[in-house]
């Protein structure tokens, strides 16, 4: 049964160049027709994976600290109501650092948010501008300052390996990133996905992304000063301080299951896939005709599972249990991993087996999506 419960709320105010959500751009919403809505989602879901108290619940999607507390609120309470939380769950909500959205931090805390994720995302102006945010660095700082002052735990982003990023500069943002004190940190090598600006503005010559080799160096800076200042990678672009890990990501990453409601939503429940209706307007359809919002169940092979569970899995520092997932799919132990692979990248040092846990060391984490390719069989995906 779901442990997690991911909420999702689509609306944004502005534009962004990497968010693929920008149709969902809102000047207002009609939180009551929202509020309903939710709320039969949410039960919908609790009907076919109750039964077991939440550790986490997580607002996330466009915009979720515009969110009006009291909406944020009145969901918190039906879902401890439908599933009953468990002891000092986490309730994360994702935020923009605007002066907007740091006024409503108190009133989120007071509704029962204790774990706020910032999108500070850089702490220099110009690379903020490259970034296409709306706020400059001392905006990011000032909501920093406020959230801290209200939510039991805070977490920011930063996104590094901008065109012609130097180690310096690299090391000197990110010293004063650890100088705030938060007991996690996000830290992302920018990526080009298709059909944003940035690949069409490196398709068209405007920039030229940083060539891997120097991202690689500064992803082994970041390993080291993060590790130095206690918040070691417990995940390959995320950082914490023992016990300070994202609980919810963490549901992912260990492949269990989780709820996922509102527009766009994903979910993971008992070996089946959900979507939700992705477009707004949609969704608030298919709640009204059938009581929920879903788009597709799908029910995925045990080879399709055990894929994705390794390929999450061996993102974590922890690596992956190859006995417990042999016991909870009923495959082989010998079957899950290319056990040739396995011990070559060993030998090289990129990855790691004890007895039956595996992993990738941090010298193979900036390889990770190559050596996925190695060490999980093909046959897994169609099993």
């Amino acid at each position: 049964m779901a442990k997690a419960l991911y909420i999702h709320w689509p609306f944004c105010l502005a534009k962004c160049p990497y968010c693929d959500f920008n149709s969902h751009v809102r000047e207002s919403v009609e939180v009551d027709v929202w509020q309903e809505a939710l709320l039969a989602d949410m039960r919908h879901e609790a009907q076919v994976a109750g039964g077991e108290a939440l550790t986490s619940v997580f607002f996330g999607g466009g915009t979720p600290s515009l969110m009006p507390p009291a909406l944020v609120e009145t969901l918190l309470r039906e879902a401890e109501a439908l599933w009953g939380f468990a002891p000092n769950i986490e309730i994360t909500l994702e935020a923009n650092p605007s002066s907007v959205e740091a006024a409503n931090f108190a009133s989120l805390a007071s509704a029962g948010v204790n774990r706020v994720s910032l999108g500070l995302q850089s702490l220099d102006d110009a690379a903020l501008r490259f970034l296409g945010r709306l706020h400059n660095a001392q905006e990011g700082l000032n909501a920093l300052e406020t959230a801290q002052k209200a939510f039991e735990r805070v977490s920011f982003d930063l996104i590094y390996a901008l065109p012609d990023q130097t180690e310096s500069e690299w090391r000197e943002q990110l010293a004063r990133a650890l100088g705030h004190g938060t007991g996690h940190l996000s830290l992302y090598q920018l990526t080009i996905e298709p059909g944003t600006r940035f690949a069409t503005d490196v398709r068209r010559g405007g920039f030229t992304p940083l060539d891997d080799d120097r991202a690689a160096d500064l992803f082994e800076l970041t390993q080291e000063m993060t590790s130095a200042a206690g918040l070691p990678a417990y995940e390959i672009s995320n950082h914490a301080r023992p016990g300070e890990e994202s609980r919810h990501n963490l549901t992912y990453w260990r492949y269990q299951d989780y709820c996922g409601v509102g527009p766009g939503a994903h979910g993971r429940r008992g070996g089946t896939a959900t979507m939700r209706h992705r477009k707004p307007e949609n969704w608030l359809d298919a709640v009204a005709r059938n009581g929920h919002g879903l788009k597709e169940e799908r029910a995925l092979g045990v080879g399709e599972q055990l894929s994705e569970a390794l390929l999450m899995g061996l993102r974590l520092a922890e690596g992956v249990d190859l006995e417990a997932l042999s016991q909870r799919f009923a495959i082989p132990v010998e079957r899950l991993v290319a056990s040739d692979k396995l011990a070559h990248y060993a030998g090289l040092g990129l990855a790691w087996q004890d007895e039956n846990r595996i992993g990738v060391t941090p010298a193979g984490m900036p390889l990770l999506d190559a050596l996925l390719a190695e060490l999980v069989p093909d046959e897994l995906v169609t099993a």
